[in-house]
């Protein structure tokens, strides 16, 4: 079985250097769908999300398959809703 790698981007680098055997890309896809909500879920309760937030998947030889992309874009709405500073 393939061995696939989610390395995570936020700021601090986590290279996931063990990897997971699944049986194909689409089982990654859905994998890397579901560790990035877990990932996700905590960083906001945490507080320590940044404005970009990427995962690559790659196989065994660290070919990148695909990417996952999160953004936090603020807009001018945010900072009236937040009252004066």
């Amino acid at each position: 079985m393939p061995r696939y790698h989610f390395n995570v981007y936020d700021g601090v680098t986590l290279l996931d250097k063990k990897g997971v055997e699944l049986p194909d890309t689409m089982f990654a896809r859905r994998e890397a769908i579901r560790y990035a909500g877990v990932l996700l879920e905590e960083g906001a309760r945490l507080e320590s999300l940044g404005q970009e937030w990427r995962m690559e998947v790659t196989d065994g030889t660290e070919l990148i398959l695909f990417r996952l992309d999160f953004f936090v874009t603020l807009l001018p709405a945010v900072s009236s809703l937040d009252g004066p500073k």
